[in-house]
């Protein structure tokens, strides 16, 4: 069984944080939320999440995907994050995948794990980190070897039947997608 860990950040998107949760759990894939703190996660639109366990603890867990959920301020606490930003570096070292949507490119980007890499985000976001190295891609959803992005809300349920797909295969993803009625 695959393992995925996926940070809430304060200020996250909470339809991409849920959307991503809830179908690689329905895809049998064990998922870990982690709070940059202990404290719950109040997101974008003023959902509250309370995360499965703190940053703190996951620091030496391995994973097989490590996803981040966009929304701000969510992406730029993700790419603030000293914690975070070790486990990113980690996840690429290890050659396992790394995964953002909407603003949280910007995590990977700080992490200098874009350079040299193809990658989409929401409209702006990756324009304004002025980084030419960075391929930037329209596409709905962008892999770039064992990274994946994404543009936002309305991709998020690509996104992840994608990282399902990545994770599980071919089959599961479609399976996942009959259920979702779509």
């Amino acid at each position: 069984m695959s393992h995925v860990l996926v940070p809430l950040a304060q200020g996250c998107e909470e339809l991409e944080a849920i959307t991503i949760t809830d179908l690689l759990v329905r895809a049998g894939v064990s998922v870990t939320t982690c709070g940059l703190d202990e404290m719950p996660v109040k997101a974008s639109r003023g959902t509250t999440i309370i995360p499965d366990t703190c940053i703190d603890k996951v620091m030496d867990e391995s994973y097989d995907l490590i996803a981040l959920p966009g929304g701000l301020p969510g992406a730029d606490h993700l790419r603030d994050n000293e914690q975070l930003q070790l486990l990113l570096k980690k996840q690429a070292k290890n050659n396992k995948f790394l995964a953002a949507i909407c603003a949280a490119p910007k995590a990977l980007a700080e992490a200098g794990l874009l350079n040299g890499k193809t990658a989409t985000s929401y409209p702006g976001i990756l324009e304004a980190l002025d980084n030419e190295s960075i391929n930037i891609s329209r596409n709905a959803v962008e892999i770039d070897g064992k990274i994946v992005t994404s543009r936002g809300p309305g991709t998020a349920m690509d996104f992840a039947l994608t990282l399902i797909e990545l994770l599980e295969g071919r089959e599961k993803r479609d399976e996942i997608n009959r259920q979702l009625v779509r």
